[in-house]
């Protein structure tokens, strides 16, 4: 049985507004994120012994060549590029070194720059599956990939573009009370049905719109974080797998199937214990995937749950209350972070005009690098006020 996280906590997060493009580097957009980090913790930048960061765009730096440009000599580093599974994976990893004793205080970062060719550049080498799959057929990037899975995902368990939507409408609404997100307009069912085909059954509003923008968080002992009188939540469980299910022919369930039982146990809950879900969203068919094999409803049984609630930060079922993705921007790697710093200010009261009322638990969930044909990263936690 692994070690619990008993006495692990997460502090101060923070956000680099995004904007759609940026001709400044990725170094930059992190660095605002550990000022911006060093500015609330009011620590100084040698009390910050450890370090991950996750990026798709700092390269050819890595972690190591990014202290060098913030002045930072940690005694604890290291460097997560998963995308969307990053930030799970980051916290999991600094919580374990605040409980060894190789950090006191670790800084969890992810951010990227979009350069007008940003995108475009990273797609050529995101995978040697992509690049050898996808590109010969004239096709590349995620969309192509999502409209195969969400394709399949409809004719298996009966989807409509109406269940998606009502997810895209609600996330609107939760934007719409989060001062970084960068649609700023409400969204209508009727838009979202109407809105211009991008890789079919895939419309606009399907898809994340690709941004600059960093996140950021402390990963501490919670004594440490009662010495500095930071709020902080608590890290009650955690899991997180890679390759699940690659026998799969079509991707319909991630690795959060196979550990969520241990999730729940290490947190002593269960999902209907659960005041709020922050799910990775980069596509609307990868949050029902999440729903359904973290236990909140059957496997296809997404659709109906779906239907029978209400998704806004003060429905019965909260679900990415910053807006997530689709509204707030996918600022690179940083979207794998977007949900963990949203969680946060959800359970230590900080979620301005969006607060979920007696918010006590929250799940996070990661998914991340897909290849063509699948996601291989996932992972989730549940935090406590």
């Amino acid at each position: 049985m692994r070690q619990s996280y008993k006495g692990v906590v997460l502090a101060a997060p923070v956000t680099v507004p995004y904007v759609r493009y940026s001709i400044r580097s990725a170094h930059w957009w992190l660095a605002r994120a550990f000022s911006s980090l060093l500015e609330t913790s009011k620590l100084k930048k040698e009390q910050i012994d450890g370090l991950t960061v996750s990026s798709f765009t700092l390269a050819p730096d890595t972690a190591i060549g990014f202290t060098q440009h913030i002045g930072l000599s940690p005694r604890w580093l290291d460097h997560v590029p998963l995308g969307g599974a990053s930030g799970v994976v980051a916290l999991r990893r600094a919580a374990r070194a605040v409980q060894a004793g190789d950090a006191e205080a670790v800084a969890c970062l992810a951010g990227d720059t979009n350069h007008v060719d940003s995108f475009r550049l990273t797609l050529a080498n995101f995978s040697q599956f992509a690049r050898d799959a996808v590109y010969p057929y004239g096709a590349g990037g995620p969309n192509a990939s999502f409209a195969f899975l969400t394709a399949h995902y409809m004719r298996t368990f009966g989807a409509t573009r109406e269940d998606f939507g009502k997810l895209c409408v609600a996330q609107r609404a939760n934007a719409l009370r989060y001062p970084h997100a960068l649609f700023r307009k409400e969204l209508t069912i009727e838009e979202y049905l109407k809105a211009r085909p991008i890789a079919d059954p895939l419309h606009l509003f399907d898809c994340v719109m690709p941004c600059a923008g960093a996140e950021g968080f402390l990963v501490l002992s919670e004594e440490k974080a009662k010495s500095l009188k930071l709020p902080y939540a608590r890290l009650l469980g955690a899991i997180e797998r890679h390759n699940a299910f690659s026998s799969d022919p079509v991707q319909l369930r991630a690795g959060w199937a196979l550990d969520r039982d241990e999730l729940y146990y290490q947190a002593a809950c269960s999902p209907r214990d659960i005041d709020f879900v922050q799910a990775y969203d980069d596509y609307p068919v990868i949050t029902l995937m999440q729903l359904e094999d973290l236990g909140f409803c059957g496997k296809g049984e997404g659709p109906a749950f779906v239907r029978e609630r209400s998704f806004t930060w003060d429905g019965d079922f909260p679900l990415n209350t910053s807006g997530g993705q689709l509204s707030a921007g996918q600022a690179g790697a940083a979207g794998g972070f977007l949900g963990m710093v949203e969680a946060i200010r959800q359970l230590t009261g900080e979620a301005t005009g969006r607060q979920v009322p007696d918010a006590k638990l929250g799940l996070v969930s990661g998914f991340g690098m897909i290849n063509y044909d699948r996601g291989l990263g996932s992972g989730a936690v549940i935090l406590g006020s």
